[in-house]
């Protein structure tokens, strides 16, 4: 007896028995193509070809470039996962808290390479810049504004995380020193009080 007829539909996700699944590998690849290249020189085929897979089937799970961006991006800050951490204590210790998580994922070298490179795409092309702008207003700043009882949420969580970019900016992209050979724990310490007062005093 023959098999009969592939049945058409939505595409496996699954490679195998202990496998990664295909949109985990087309992310893992995302990042890695991002970091490289840059968000220019990024290009859906390149991912897919990284990846192992069609470049159809990136369409598939993302539709365009700027959404695997997106999604990468995401995959850094994991904010589904962070973000109830961060707040679900409350306001007390909040700049504490914030800060030790955007540090936390700065200093891990496995996210430190994808988000430099979303950063100097940020920088440079408007496109990535529109997707990153995005990504910190929607998924992460307007979550820390509806727990902040506080006039002017948004403004306020805005003015904490201009803050912490800027010491990004100057950590990991400059190298700035003496901030980029600072403990994190002593950043943490002087920048909390700061953030504590943007999110809470009013």
């Amino acid at each position: 007896m023959t098999d009969g007829p592939k049945r058409r539909g939505r595409p496996s996700r699954t490679t195998g028995p202990g496998g990664p699944d295909a949109r985990t590998r087309i992310l893992d690849a995302a990042r890695a193509e991002f970091a490289e290249r840059g968000y220019d020189k990024t290009s859906i085929r390149g991912v897919a070809r990284v990846a192992g897979v069609d470049s159809a089937l990136v369409h598939h799970y993302f539709g365009t470039k700027d959404e695997v961006f997106a999604a990468a991006v995401e995959l850094s800050f994991e904010p589904a996962l962070v973000i109830p951490a961060v707040l679900g204590e409350g306001t007390d210790g909040l700049g504490e808290r914030l800060a030790r998580y955007f540090l936390s994922v700065w200093e891990n070298p496995a996210s430190r390479a994808p988000l430099l490179a979303i950063m100097r795409s940020a920088l440079t092309h408007e496109a990535a810049a529109k997707v990153l702008r995005g990504f910190v207003l929607r998924r992460l700043l307007e979550r820390v504004a509806e727990a902040l009882d506080v006039p002017d949420a948004t403004f306020r969580a805005e003015l904490a995380a201009s803050h912490m970019i800027g010491i990004v900016m100057l950590r990991y992209v400059l190298r700035t020193e003496p901030l980029a050979s600072a403990p994190p724990e002593r950043i943490v310490e002087l920048v909390a009080p700061t953030l504590q007062r943007y999110l809470t005093e009013t």
